[in-house]
């Protein structure tokens, strides 16, 4: 255990930070710890790459997202679905010839019984034998049924188990990070307006992300700490001060002219700055083996 001061070792508060040291030290007990800066993903940065999109799209939901990061994305997962279905289908298939078999198991099992009974094996007698003498002890096999046959039954003890069973694979792509089905013809190509026109994509990207973009209707700088939405009509990302400002009162695209709703106004999620968080969660959290008395 740590000491409870620098010069004072007799103190009888054992501090929050003193506890959170020791449990640190002890490898028990869950931790958490507040991400910095350098772990919050920028606003115009793609949830996948986590580089500056060249050609950002954004979700219904406000993800953003390079195209050709989210489109491989969605081929990647429609393969996966596409190889998940046939194995189940192949499954599904197995386990049908498998029922038709023990039902003709059961069938033929069934016949024997029959035959069994009604053939009079005790009289001294067998079938098909004219000479009279006595009957063997215990049932006789049936060669003629092919699933009673000495090699079907050894086949039967030489069969592995079943594999674990297959779950039907949902037919629909999810988005990454909200996980709501997502489709390419939801995307929404975001047009971001540079805060100094005439630059080159290098030369813009290779500039602080507060200094790159600026909204398109105000000329405001945009980063983390300004809340900005996307205007599915014409893709420009404009503040949400704006929005509630210019473009609520008509609800009419002010670059396209086209009319809006309210599904029309993608708010673009973002990280936030590092002391207030923006749509996620700033506290990293790890679960750790607990001492019980």
């Amino acid at each position: 255990m740590t000491r409870h001061g620098k010069n004072c070792t007799a103190g009888a508060v054992y501090s929050y930070h003193e506890r959170k040291k020791d449990t640190a030290a002890s490898g028990y007990g869950t931790q958490r710890v507040r991400v910095g800066r350098d772990a919050i993903k920028d606003f115009d940065c793609c949830c996948l790459s986590l580089q500056p999109c060249r050609d950002p799209v954004v979700t219904p939901e406000g993800f953003l997202y390079e195209r050709e990061a989210i489109v491989t994305f969605l081929l990647q997962q429609k393969n996966k679905i596409a190889r998940e279905t046939k194995a189940w289908q192949r499954q599904r298939e197995q386990r049908r010839r498998e029922r038709e078999q023990q039902r003709g198991e059961g069938a033929a099992k069934a016949l024997r019984g029959f035959l069994e009974a009604e053939t009079p094996l005790g009289k001294g007698e067998t079938p098909g034998n004219g000479s009279g003498g006595p009957s063997p002890s215990g049932p006789l096999p049936s060669f003629w049924i092919p699933s009673l046959t000495p090699e079907a039954a050894a086949e039967r003890l030489q069969r592995p188990a079943a594999a674990e069973r297959l779950q039907r694979p949902e037919r629909s792509v999810r988005c990454p990070m909200s996980g709501r089905k997502l489709r390419l013809s939801q995307l929404v190509s975001v047009h971001f307006t540079p805060a100094q026109p005439g630059l080159s994509p290098g030369q813009l990207l290779a500039r602080e992300p507060s200094d790159r973009y600026v909204c398109a209707l105000t000329g405001d700088p945009l980063g983390n700490a300004t809340p900005c939405a996307v205007l599915r009509p014409s893709g420009a990302v404009v503040t949400l001060a704006s929005v509630d400002r210019l473009i609520r009162k008509d609800m009419r695209d002010p670059l396209s002219g086209a009319a809006l709703t309210d599904d029309d106004i993608i708010v673009l999620q973002r990280g936030g700055t590092g002391f207030a968080g923006a749509g996620v969660s700033l506290e990293a959290k790890k679960s750790r083996p607990v001492m019980q008395a």
